[in-house]
């Protein structure tokens, strides 16, 4: 542990992370926010009716389409098994998939199996190359930890896209807050208008077939045509080792070595630029996670946590080959001091204008509780620890 950081008493999340507090046990916020998702999305036996309810809406609205469901699919883990159990529910989900020409070779290997396996039909929308990579150089260059924003961005747009295709009205988001936990706020806010933003100020290439989620095009899809956006693992009992081990033994699935490592881009940001140019190391969220719901020893995490993130040279210098930058540059650019979203034009302030009205699409279902505390309350992005 660091010396002078304050760490929580129940999880590893620490005084460093933004925005984070503590009461008078130690416990930080963030695990009384995990709390309070455990009550409103409770698993396992009282999860179950609230599972099956789920489903069933599902179905019904699926009536007469082809699909009752879309899943954004990676080849990781999460949405592997998700697709897995949506099947298995007796669910006719089509599998959505942006590629941003990033994909590890296991990625696209595991996203293959699993829809060939499962007789599922795969959509998907793949960028430009150099337009994409111009991107990412824009956010190399701007020093912003969401490296990899514009995929996640692209993905989502990709599913409502899919969605008024094809007339689905159920998105389904693989996620577990039990095993990922909570990512501080400060670590990863992004919005489409603040990559048109830092790649007006740092790119050379405009913005053309990265689908991106300007504002309306949101409202509309979401608030309009009334697209849900939904997340059965959180009724689910999800133990990520196991899945693993299932997917490989069904599948052939194959694992990627970290999460959110089945991206180059992603990797690059996780196991090399944040942790040793940013001092940002987001193994934490979910090893907090895993600490929280039992499925690792929080001194075991600590441990992992003690020993730096391993890193692929040769991703290194991929990396710096594709975006055709020096190692000169490469050095000089790492050296600046980490840059801030609130640096650019975001939606952040239509957000929080609007929050009534996210508070209502969350309640009912339009988007995630997660976008509406992420996106539409006020960002801290400075170190907590106060009591």
């Amino acid at each position: 542990m660091t010396k002078d950081r304050i760490y929580c008493s129940r999880c590893v999340f620490h005084s460093d992370i933004p925005g984070i507090s503590f009461d008078e046990q130690g416990v930080c916020n963030y695990c009384h926010a995990i709390e309070d998702m455990e009550r409103e999305y409770p698993n396992g036996e009282a999860g179950r009716p609230l599972l099956n309810k789920l489903v069933d809406d599902m179905k019904s609205a699926g009536r007469g389409r082809k699909y009752d469901c879309i899943l954004g699919v990676s080849g990781g883990c999460d949405s592997s098994f998700l697709l897995h159990k949506l099947v298995q529910l007796g669910l006719r989900p089509l599998a959505v998939h942006f590629d941003n020409t990033w994909n590890s070779e296991i990625a696209t290997h595991n996203v293959r199996k699993m829809t060939d396996a499962l007789d599922v039909d795969l959509f998907t929308i793949v960028v430009n190359n150099k337009e994409f990579d111009d991107v990412v150089r824009s956010f190399f260059k701007a020093r912003i930890i969401g490296l990899n924003a514009a995929t996640d961005i692209a993905l989502v747009s990709t599913m409502y896209q899919a969605a008024e295709k094809y007339g689905v009205k159920y998105q389904i988001d693989a996620h577990s807050f039990r095993t990922e936990g909570i990512s501080p706020i400060g670590y990863s806010y992004f919005d489409s208008k603040m990559i048109s933003s830092v790649v007006e100020r740092h790119g050379t290439t405009k913005i053309q077939t990265l689908p991106m989620l300007p504002l309306n095009k949101f409202l509309r899809w979401s608030f309009v045509l009334r697209l849900k956006r939904v997340r059965p693992m959180y009724y689910m009992e999800y133990d990520k080792e196991e899945a693993k081990r299932m997917l490989a033994e069904t599948y052939g699935w194959r694992w990627y070595g970290g999460h959110h490592l089945e991206d180059k881009c992603s990797a690059m940001a996780l196991s090399y630029l944040q942790p040793y140019t940013m001092g940002i190391d987001q193994r934490v969220n979910g090893y907090a996670a895993l600490v929280r719901s039992g499925q690792m020893v929080r001194e075991e995490a600590i441990a992992k946590l003690a020993i730096p993130p391993e890193y692929d040279p040769q991703l290194l210098a991929y990396f710096k080959k594709r975006l055709n930058i020096s190692d000169q540059e490469f050095e000089r650019v790492c050296a600046l001091p980490v840059g801030s979203p609130l640096d650019y034009k975001t939606y952040k302030p239509d957000f929080e204008r609007l929050r009534p009205l996210f508070w209502l699409m969350y309640k009912m279902q339009l988007v995630p509780k997660s976008f509406y505390q992420r996106y539409c309350k006020k960002m801290d992005i400075s170190p907590g620890g106060s009591k």
